[in-house]
This record gives structure tokens, sequence and C-alpha cells, in this order.
């Protein structure tokens, strides 16, 4: 996951009396039996979603969120069983749902579900509820009826949004991915899934994490590393607290900032540090703004005037979303120099070719020093020399 950070047994042994309980164990013909039946109930219910029947639907269970999937344009949506405790007329099913947003993901998102179902008198079972695992985060269409706006580059989807709302995220979004392809270069799929959620606590509950976590976020880019151009499309996460702060040319820069990640995701590796690839894409962000460097890294500007010009290029620990918002500004405003200073020392040809090059080492290691020494000429020892001079002489 990244974001713009300024405005995520032991075994058992089961002991199966068919005397006493036919059903509860795993294996055998009668487990075997409910589990077919259940896979069976989810494959209509997710056939209703995908044919927008809402009596097939019911007929499956409760009709929780079939109404807030309605404007959602879904190409797949499937459940497979991963494990199944019953208990007499009740059941607690483990699932995978799998599902793709049409003409946006390349192959199908995959989420846990747990699901509470039950069996009727005539041995017909049926689901009570339908939530996410206790381990994932939700789905928008969780949180309530999703409205959907298309802009020529992307789509947006949100809840509890007016649809000038979200055509106000579709614009910035139609002005983002062009400005990131112009720096990036054509190689990724040029579009975008936006998600604006009612609040802060909405954006925390796509992740999974508390609201804490996130507080004072714009927004954060979710996708899939290191598997290649069928993953999934990428999904901007926006707080929209802490986006509505922001003024026009703020929000643009945000946009830019999460579309550029989508762009880079498929050269971002586990040998990416984050300086890299949160300070690429706030260049590409902050590309062509016109604003003085001391404007665009004001926290950073305020320690070198008190002689604090940081030793080394931040580590990926200091992007952590740790409340320390001084640290995580200097952390990304460091990371925006050291790529400014590659772009106007060695060309933007060469940024984008040293992203690219460290991005294909399989891990941390080396990475960068190789990628130094191959694209840019440098060491990471006269790199860092060279860093903490530019920084003095812009910021100072």
């Amino acid at each position: 996951m990244s974001g713009r950070g300024r405005v995520p047994g032991a075994p058992v042994a089961a002991l199966c009396l068919l005397l006493v309980s036919p059903v509860a164990c795993g294996g055998g013909p009668v487990a075997d039996g409910t589990r077919a039946e259940v896979q069976a109930l989810l494959d209509r219910r997710a056939a209703a979603v995908l044919g927008r029947d809402a009596a097939g639907h019911a007929r499956t269970g409760t009709r929780a969120g079939f109404d807030h999937l309605r404007a959602v344009p879904l190409a797949h949506w499937s459940y497979r069983v991963t494990a199944l405790d019953r208990t007499g007329d009740t059941a607690t099913v483990s699932a995978d749902l799998r599902y793709r947003v049409e003409g946006h993901d390349r192959s199908p998102v995959t989420t846990a579900r747990t699901l509470r179902l039950s069996r009727d008198a005539d041995g017909r079972w049926s689901v009570a509820s339908d939530r996410p695992a206790r381990t994932s985060g939700q789905q928008l269409w969780d949180q309530g009826p999703v409205r959907v706006v298309r802009g020529e580059r992307g789509l947006v989807l949100g809840v509890g949004r007016t649809d000038a709302e979200l055509r106000d995220y579709a614009g910035l979004a139609d002005r983002a991915v062009p400005a990131v392809s112009d720096a990036w270069g054509p190689d990724w799929p040029r579009s975008v899934v936006v998600l604006v959620p009612r609040s802060l606590e909405g954006m925390a509950g796509l992740l999974g994490s508390p609201a804490s976590s996130y507080r004072g976020i714009a927004a954060v880019t979710t996708g899939e590393t290191g598997t290649g151009p069928r993953a999934p499309a990428d999904r901007i996460i926006v707080n929209p607290d802490a986006f509505g702060l922001l003024g026009d040319s703020g929000r643009q820069v945000v946009l830019t900032h999460e579309a550029t990640h989508v762009a880079t995701r498929a050269h971002t590796s586990a040998a990416t540090p984050l300086w890299l690839s949160e300070g690429f894409a706030d260049w590409v962000g902050h590309r062509g703004g016109g604003h003085a460097p001391a404007e665009t890294a004001p926290e950073l500007a305020h320690a070198v005037s008190r002689g604090e010009v940081p030793a080394a290029l931040p580590a990926d620990e200091d992007f952590g979303f740790s409340g320390d918002a001084g640290r995580l500004a200097r952390a990304y405003e460091s990371g925006w120099t050291a790529c400014r200073l590659i772009a106007e020392r060695w060309g933007e040809e060469r940024l984008g070719a040293f992203y690219r090059a460290v991005g294909a080492h399989r891990q941390r290691k080396g990475a960068v020093e190789d990628a130094m020494d191959r694209v840019l000429g440098t060491t990471v020892e006269e790199f860092t020399a060279r860093w903490r001079d530019y920084v003095r002489d812009r910021l100072g």
C-alpha cells in the first residue's frame, strides 16, 4: 500500500464420534455433502449478483448488500468455499469472494468473507449474513449503496457522496492520468479506479486498519506487486476528511501522486525503497507546478533553516503513519528532493530508468547500489553527499 502522507498454529487433533455428531467432522461424506450444497447455494447467489436478479438473490437468503451493488459494473463474481463449520441447522462458512470490475480489472480481486448460514425444515440452506473475514478489509458496498461516475480515464465509486462530488474526483483523475503518462511513459493501463467512502472511518474500514492510522492522510493506493500485467487494477482510496481540506492544486497533486503509484506498480518490488517510490510519485505530482522548492518542501526547509540537514535518505520506517506529521512530511519531501535532483542532474528519462532498474531486483540488498552504478554512474555515498548539498542549496 502506498499513500500520500500530508494534510495496510499448532495442529489440531479432532475425534469424530458418529453417533454423537454425524455432521461436525471434516472429511467425511456428510460434511462433504454439506459443503457441496453450500457451494451450490453460493454459486446461485453469485449468478444472481451478476445477472442483477433480485428475486433469485433473495431466494438464496438475505438481500443485504444486493442493492448496494446495483451501479457497480461487474464482469465477474464468484465464491469458493474454503472452510465450513456446521452445528446442526446452522453453519459458518469461510469463502473467497472473487470479483472483477468491468473495463478495469484484468484479473479478479480476491477477498476473504465469512458467511453465516441456516437450514430450514425442508433442508434448504440460506445465507443469513455475508461479511468481511476478520482479517480482511471491507468492500465499498459493505458501507452502503455505491454511486458510480465514469470519467474519460477512470472510474469513481463512492458511498454517501453526490454525483457532483464524484464528478469532481473524475475530473482530477482525467487530468492526472496524462500527466503521469507524460512523466513515466505509456506502458501502464492509463486509467484509475478511485474509491470515495463517506468518511475517514470508511477509508479505514476499506483498509482493515484503525482510523487513527490514516488521520491527515489524504489518499492511499492499494494493489498487488510482483503479479505481472494480469494483476487486478489498483484502487486509489480517498480520505474525504483530509482531502476536503486541500485546495484545488493540492487535490490535483494528491490524485496525480496516487495515479503514479498505479502506473509504476509493475516496476515496484520489494527492492524498491519508499524514498524512491514515494519520492517519484511526489516528483510527478509536483512536476511543472512552478512552486519554489521551499514551498513544496516546507518541513524539510524549516529543518534546514535550523541547520538540520538530513544525514541520509529516509528509511522505510520514516514513512510509517505513526502520527508524527512532521517526520512523515520530511520523509516525503526528502524522497521528492532526491528524485528532483536525479531529474535535474541526469535527466527525466534517466530517473525513470533508475526506478525501473531498482524494481527489477528481487531483493533490497544491493538494488539501489547496482542501479545507481549502472544507470547514474555513481555510488550511494556520492549520491547522498550530492543530495545533502542539493537540499542545503535549494532549501537553505
